[in-house]
Protein backbone atom coordinates (compact mmCIF):
# COMPACT_ATOMS: atom_id res chain seq x y z
CA UNK A 1 0.00 0.00 0.00
CA UNK A 2 1.22 3.50 -0.80
CA UNK A 3 2.72 5.37 2.12
CA UNK A 4 0.31 8.20 1.28
CA UNK A 5 -2.66 6.09 0.24
CA UNK A 6 -4.93 7.62 2.89
CA UNK A 7 -4.21 11.22 1.95
CA UNK A 8 -6.94 13.08 0.08
CA UNK A 9 -6.04 13.91 -3.50
CA UNK A 10 -5.36 17.59 -2.85
CA UNK A 11 -2.76 16.72 -0.19
CA UNK A 12 -0.71 14.38 -2.36
CA UNK A 13 2.71 15.52 -3.51
CA UNK A 14 1.78 15.09 -7.18
CA UNK A 15 -1.25 17.37 -6.71
CA UNK A 16 0.82 19.96 -4.90
CA UNK A 17 3.35 19.91 -7.73
CA UNK A 18 0.66 20.62 -10.31
CA UNK A 19 -0.64 23.54 -8.22
CA UNK A 20 2.70 25.07 -7.30
CA UNK A 21 4.31 24.75 -10.73
CA UNK A 22 1.32 25.80 -12.84
CA UNK A 23 2.60 29.31 -13.55
CA UNK A 24 6.12 28.10 -14.33
CA UNK A 25 4.74 25.39 -16.60
CA UNK A 26 2.66 27.93 -18.52
CA UNK A 27 5.68 30.22 -18.87
CA UNK A 28 7.78 27.39 -20.33
CA UNK A 29 5.02 26.24 -22.66
CA UNK A 30 4.41 29.81 -23.79
CA UNK A 31 7.96 30.42 -24.96
CA UNK A 32 8.02 32.48 -28.10
CA UNK A 33 10.88 30.34 -29.34
CA UNK A 34 8.95 27.09 -29.07
CA UNK A 35 5.87 28.62 -30.69
CA UNK A 36 7.93 29.86 -33.64
CA UNK A 37 9.67 26.51 -33.95
CA UNK A 38 6.42 24.54 -33.83
CA UNK A 39 5.03 26.80 -36.57
CA UNK A 40 8.05 26.31 -38.82
CA UNK A 41 8.91 30.01 -38.73
CA UNK A 42 12.57 29.46 -37.90
CA UNK A 43 15.38 27.85 -39.93
CA UNK A 44 16.16 24.21 -39.29
CA UNK A 45 19.37 25.34 -37.60
CA UNK A 46 17.24 26.72 -34.73
CA UNK A 47 15.79 23.26 -34.16
CA UNK A 48 19.28 21.76 -34.36
CA UNK A 49 20.37 24.28 -31.72
CA UNK A 50 17.54 23.20 -29.39
CA UNK A 51 18.59 19.58 -29.92
CA UNK A 52 22.17 20.45 -29.01
CA UNK A 53 21.10 22.19 -25.78
CA UNK A 54 19.05 19.12 -24.92
CA UNK A 55 22.12 16.95 -25.40
CA UNK A 56 24.11 18.89 -22.81
CA UNK A 57 21.23 18.76 -20.32
CA UNK A 58 20.47 15.07 -20.73
CA UNK A 59 24.13 14.12 -20.58
CA UNK A 60 24.26 15.73 -17.12
CA UNK A 61 20.96 14.19 -16.02
CA UNK A 62 21.62 10.68 -17.29
CA UNK A 63 25.11 10.59 -15.80
CA UNK A 64 23.42 11.46 -12.49
CA UNK A 65 20.99 8.58 -13.06
CA UNK A 66 23.97 6.25 -13.06
CA UNK A 67 25.12 7.74 -9.77
CA UNK A 68 21.66 7.40 -8.23
CA UNK A 69 20.84 3.92 -9.55
CA UNK A 70 21.75 2.32 -6.20
CA UNK A 71 20.14 4.94 -3.99
CA UNK A 72 17.26 3.33 -2.01
CA UNK A 73 14.89 6.22 -2.81
CA UNK A 74 16.04 7.56 -6.17
CA UNK A 75 16.51 4.20 -7.92
CA UNK A 76 12.74 3.78 -8.39
CA UNK A 77 12.88 6.77 -10.75
CA UNK A 78 15.72 5.47 -12.93
CA UNK A 79 13.79 4.23 -15.96
CA UNK A 80 16.19 2.95 -18.65
CA UNK A 81 13.43 3.24 -21.25
CA UNK A 82 13.30 7.01 -20.72
CA UNK A 83 16.98 7.62 -21.47
CA UNK A 84 17.28 10.25 -24.23
CA UNK A 85 21.00 10.47 -24.97
CA UNK A 86 21.07 7.75 -27.69
CA UNK A 87 18.10 9.39 -29.45
CA UNK A 88 19.64 12.85 -29.16
CA UNK A 89 22.92 11.62 -30.60
CA UNK A 90 21.07 10.00 -33.51
CA UNK A 91 19.23 13.27 -34.11
CA UNK A 92 22.44 15.31 -34.02
CA UNK A 93 24.13 12.88 -36.40
CA UNK A 94 21.21 13.32 -38.81
CA UNK A 95 21.17 17.12 -38.44
CA UNK A 96 24.91 17.80 -38.42
CA UNK A 97 26.58 14.67 -39.74
CA UNK A 98 29.21 12.46 -38.07
CA UNK A 99 31.22 15.47 -36.85
CA UNK A 100 28.29 16.75 -34.75
CA UNK A 101 30.30 16.87 -31.47
CA UNK A 102 32.50 19.54 -33.03
CA UNK A 103 29.52 21.55 -34.27
CA UNK A 104 27.55 22.07 -31.08
CA UNK A 105 28.13 24.39 -28.14
CA UNK A 106 26.27 25.03 -24.91
CA UNK A 107 24.60 28.41 -24.57
CA UNK A 108 25.41 30.39 -21.39
CA UNK A 109 22.03 29.52 -19.86
CA UNK A 110 22.57 25.85 -20.68
CA UNK A 111 25.93 25.87 -18.90
CA UNK A 112 24.28 27.41 -15.84
CA UNK A 113 21.48 24.83 -15.97
CA UNK A 114 23.94 21.94 -16.27
CA UNK A 115 26.00 23.22 -13.34
CA UNK A 116 22.93 23.33 -11.10
CA UNK A 117 21.67 19.98 -12.39
CA UNK A 118 24.96 18.21 -11.71
CA UNK A 119 25.17 19.62 -8.21
CA UNK A 120 21.57 18.89 -7.24
CA UNK A 121 21.05 15.56 -9.00
CA UNK A 122 24.29 13.95 -7.82
CA UNK A 123 24.15 15.07 -4.22
CA UNK A 124 20.73 13.94 -2.98
CA UNK A 125 17.71 11.97 -4.23
CA UNK A 126 15.51 15.05 -3.76
CA UNK A 127 17.55 16.98 -6.31
CA UNK A 128 17.79 14.06 -8.71
CA UNK A 129 14.05 13.34 -8.68
CA UNK A 130 13.22 17.04 -9.01
CA UNK A 131 15.24 17.42 -12.21
CA UNK A 132 14.20 13.98 -13.49
CA UNK A 133 10.53 14.85 -13.00
CA UNK A 134 10.84 18.26 -14.66
CA UNK A 135 12.55 16.96 -17.78
CA UNK A 136 10.93 13.60 -18.47
CA UNK A 137 7.35 14.35 -17.52
CA UNK A 138 7.62 17.45 -19.67
CA UNK A 139 8.84 15.28 -22.54
CA UNK A 140 5.90 12.92 -22.07
CA UNK A 141 3.39 15.79 -21.89
CA UNK A 142 3.87 19.00 -23.90
CA UNK A 143 6.94 17.50 -25.53
CA UNK A 144 4.72 15.09 -27.43
CA UNK A 145 2.79 17.93 -29.05
CA UNK A 146 6.00 19.81 -29.76
CA UNK A 147 7.61 16.78 -31.37
CA UNK A 148 4.67 16.22 -33.72
CA UNK A 149 4.57 19.93 -34.65
CA UNK A 150 8.31 20.02 -35.37
CA UNK A 151 8.08 16.87 -37.48
CA UNK A 152 5.35 18.47 -39.61
CA UNK A 153 7.08 21.85 -39.85
CA UNK A 154 10.48 20.51 -40.90
CA UNK A 155 9.44 17.41 -42.85
CA UNK A 156 10.93 14.91 -40.40
CA UNK A 157 9.79 11.30 -40.34
CA UNK A 158 11.58 9.63 -37.44
CA UNK A 159 15.12 10.63 -38.38
CA UNK A 160 16.00 13.95 -36.80
CA UNK A 161 13.37 13.95 -34.07
CA UNK A 162 13.85 10.65 -32.29
CA UNK A 163 14.25 12.56 -29.03
CA UNK A 164 10.48 12.96 -28.93
CA UNK A 165 9.70 9.30 -29.65
CA UNK A 166 9.44 6.94 -26.67
CA UNK A 167 9.31 3.46 -28.15
CA UNK A 168 7.34 0.97 -26.10
CA UNK A 169 5.98 3.59 -23.68
CA UNK A 170 2.39 4.70 -23.30
CA UNK A 171 2.86 8.27 -22.00
CA UNK A 172 -0.39 8.56 -20.03
CA UNK A 173 0.16 5.26 -18.21
CA UNK A 174 3.77 6.07 -17.36
CA UNK A 175 2.87 9.54 -16.08
CA UNK A 176 0.18 8.03 -13.85
CA UNK A 177 2.65 5.50 -12.46
CA UNK A 178 5.28 8.21 -11.97
CA UNK A 179 2.88 10.35 -9.94
CA UNK A 180 2.02 7.31 -7.81
CA UNK A 181 5.73 6.91 -7.11
CA UNK A 182 5.93 10.56 -6.06
CA UNK A 183 2.98 10.14 -3.74
CA UNK A 184 4.61 7.13 -2.07
CA UNK A 185 7.88 8.90 -1.22
CA UNK A 186 8.61 8.81 2.53
CA UNK A 187 9.46 12.50 2.73
CA UNK A 188 8.74 14.96 5.50
CA UNK A 189 6.96 18.23 4.76
CA UNK A 190 10.34 19.96 4.83
CA UNK A 191 11.73 17.53 2.25
CA UNK A 192 8.66 18.02 0.08
CA UNK A 193 9.19 21.78 0.27
CA UNK A 194 12.81 21.30 -0.81
CA UNK A 195 11.69 19.11 -3.69
CA UNK A 196 9.10 21.59 -4.97
CA UNK A 197 11.64 24.43 -4.67
CA UNK A 198 14.13 22.48 -6.81
CA UNK A 199 11.47 21.68 -9.41
CA UNK A 200 10.68 25.40 -9.65
CA UNK A 201 14.39 26.12 -10.05
CA UNK A 202 14.59 23.57 -12.87
CA UNK A 203 11.67 25.31 -14.60
CA UNK A 204 13.40 28.68 -14.19
CA UNK A 205 16.62 27.36 -15.66
CA UNK A 206 14.78 25.77 -18.59
CA UNK A 207 12.98 29.02 -19.35
CA UNK A 208 16.35 30.81 -19.34
CA UNK A 209 17.65 28.37 -21.99
CA UNK A 210 14.57 29.01 -24.13
CA UNK A 211 15.10 32.76 -23.71
CA UNK A 212 18.71 32.39 -24.91
CA UNK A 213 17.47 30.46 -27.93
CA UNK A 214 14.79 33.05 -28.64
CA UNK A 215 17.31 35.88 -28.58
CA UNK A 216 19.56 33.98 -30.98
CA UNK A 217 16.92 32.93 -33.50
CA UNK A 218 13.97 35.32 -33.39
Amino acid sequence: MSLMADLPGADRLSARLRRDTHAAHEAAQGSGFLDALASGLLPWEAYADLTAQHWFLYEALELAAGTMADDPVARAFVFPELMRLPSLEADLHYLHGPCWPDRIAALPATTTYCTRLRYAANSHPIGFIAHHYTRYLGDLSGGQYLGRAIARAYGLNGDGHRFFIFDGIEPTALKTYYRQLLDSLPWSHYEQDEFVTEVLEAYRLNIAVLDDLRRRWT
